[in-house]
């Protein structure tokens, strides 16, 4: 047995989100389980969809109040209420109404063996980057990326990790290929700070 808090792990702040990387944490191999805080006002839940991984997802607020938005429809989430998205391609988000909101969310593609999803390996390597090393995560990505080849969202980081190392013609490179596969991808590059030191060259994709 293994027990502990959501509060307890400690947040990784992507695109505005303090995931919780639960699942890691407890060491869970059966089904994906993440954890999401937020105060009023803020991101709980991004805007995605489950497209690339097929996953059925639900969502358990545990603390304060969310509004969730799927596929254009609201919903009142207050704690203790469960919302099950069944279809990856819907389109999900969620604004936590109240300060100190938490949720978990729970998920898996129906009827296969769970995989790990490459965004939570590469979500793991942000602390490498932040401590100053982001070439070793940049590395690491890339192995990443060979075993999920085409995988937008894990282009898209390796470009981040690269720029932050200085590798500014393998970041374009794969900062292109991102958006080319997928196309949001140029909607957080305009904003990512992460890309501040690419932006300055004439192939850096316009916004």
């Amino acid at each position: 047995m293994k027990v502990t808090r959501l509060e307890d792990i400690a947040p990784l702040g992507m695109g505005g989100v303090g995931y919780r990387l639960v699942r890691r944490e407890l060491g869970v191999r059966a089904f994906g389980m993440n954890g999401f805080t937020a105060d009023a006002g803020e991101e709980l839940i991004e805007t995605h969809d489950e497209l690339s991984n097929g996953h059925e997802e639900v969502y358990i607020v545990l603390t304060g109040r969310a509004r969730f938005t799927v596929d254009g429809a609201d919903q009142d989430a207050p704690a203790g209420t469960l919302v099950f998205v069944p279809d990856p391609a819907s389109r999900r988000t969620a604004v936590a109404v109240e300060d100190g909101t938490s949720a978990l969310v729970v998920g898996g593609r129906a009827g296969e063996a769970y995989e790990v999803s490459a965004w939570e390996e590469v979500l793991a390597l942000k602390p490498l980057a932040e401590a100053g090393d982001p070439g070793a995560a940049a590395d690491a990505v890339a192995e990443i990326l060979a075993r999920h080849p085409g995988n937008a969202s894990v282009l898209y980081d390796l470009a981040c990790f690269e720029a932050l190392a200085g590798r500014r013609e393998p970041a374009l490179a794969h900062l292109r290929e991102a958006i080319e596969r997928r196309a949001e991808c140029r909607e957080w590059a305009a904003e990512d700070p992460d890309l501040d030191s690419l932006r300055d060259d004439p192939g850096f994709p316009a916004s």
